[in-house]
């Protein structure tokens, strides 16, 4: 296994040995393509890996998204919050599609 960062090495090993698709992560140059390819793994972004998932079920991300909510407790959260708070941290997409779905459940 080759990666820019050799300490980076679990991760993929991680991803090998339970079959994953992909590794999900910011720092997608930690995962280049090349170096992947050979385990048939691909790095994704985390927003793009959300999106997918809203894609491909709408209700179930919607669900986990309000279980996160109901987790807050000091203090308590909304399905807003959760939203805005993937927001900041750089799910642009993922929260806009989110919005999408609470304005229509």
């Amino acid at each position: 296994m080759k990666l820019p960062d050799p300490d980076d090495r679990h991760v993929l090993a991680a991803a090998i040995r339970a079959e994953a698709q992909v590794v999900v992560t910011f720092n997608l140059k930690a995962f280049p393509t090349d170096a992947l390819a050979p385990w048939d793994v691909e790095a994704v972004h985390p927003d793009a890996f959300l999106e997918t998932q809203i894609d491909l079920a709408p209700q179930v991300v919607h669900g986990a998204v309000q279980r996160i909510a109901d987790s807050w407790r000091k203090p308590p959260g909304t399905v807003d919050d959760v939203i805005a708070r993937l927001e900041r941290r750089g799910l642009v997409a993922s929260a806009a599609a989110l919005r999408t779905l609470a304005i229509t459940p």
